[in-house]
């Protein structure tokens, strides 16, 4: 078997995985009864403030800030940077490659310090502090170290070790409509692709899915409004409304 029918298999199967996954896990999240009114106060009392709420929290980490400064500046400064790669990564998916993603290109390669730079510094917590090191277990450090994997591979082809990105493109273009382009055999992209797909399958089953969680989470998405309006679960409601039938 080649290698690019080999990694070809592979990328098909992550995203398979993947997406499938994700839909169950999200599936799973909205079906999940929330039978109580449970929203972190102070907590805003209607929709539209949960919506800014949410917004708040998923964009500027709202919580973790006035939890603490330093994780919050570690994990925004990650989170941040992973965004920028991933909008640069985009230009192997697109021909012609969209305007935005070519304004992107400068601040996504540089970005990729700043993400290994905040997942050190989230790592070093987890040995350092007394009490994170105390409940962190050996999946915490495997995906740490896997995300730390794919961001020095990725700045290791950029700055040292070059690859041949115009093949890279053609192979995943082809692999989005089935037809396979031949794949660079360079070691060090061979690795990062590899990680890359060993994150795609693992991450509907790890805590990195705390990302679509995080908006089925009660605590963040419902309003404190216990008093204007009645909270009922929907199975609740279905055995409110037989009863009343009988």
């Amino acid at each position: 078997m080649s290698l690019t029918v080999l990694y070809a298999i592979v990328f098909y199967a992550a995203t398979a995985i993947l997406i499938g996954g994700l839909a169950y896990k999200i599936s799973s999240y909205a079906r999940t009864p929330a039978p109580l009114k449970i929203p972190t106060t102070p907590a805003p009392t209607t929709m539209g403030g949960v919506v800014l709420r949410m917004a708040r929290e998923v964009a500027l980490f709202e919580s973790l800030f006035k939890s603490n400064k330093w994780i919050w500046l570690l994990g925004w400064l990650f989170h941040v940077s992973l965004l920028l790669v991933a909008l640069r990564h985009l230009r192997y998916f697109t021909e012609p490659v969209w305007f935005w993603v070519v304004w992107a290109q400068p601040f996504g390669m540089y970005a990729g310090f700043a993400m290994v730079a905040g997942l050190g510094g989230l790592w070093a917590r987890r040995f350092l502090v007394d009490r994170v090191r105390y409940i962190s277990t050996p999946s915490d450090h495997l995906i740490l170290a896997l995300l730390i994997g794919i961001g020095m591979t990725g700045l290791g082809m950029k700055f040292v070790a070059h690859t041949d990105v115009v093949a890279v493109k053609a192979f995943f273009l082809g692999l989005m409509v089935f037809d396979l382009q031949p794949l660079p055999a360079d070691p060090v992209l061979l690795l990062h692709l590899s990680l890359v797909a060993l994150l795609m399958t693992i991450f509907p089953i790890s805590k990195l899915l705390h990302a679509p969680g995080i908006f089925f989470s009660p605590t963040r998405n419902q309003a404190d409004n216990p008093r204007e309006r009645r909270h009922l679960s929907p199975w609740a409601a279905k055995l409110e409304t037989g009863s009343k039938a009988e």
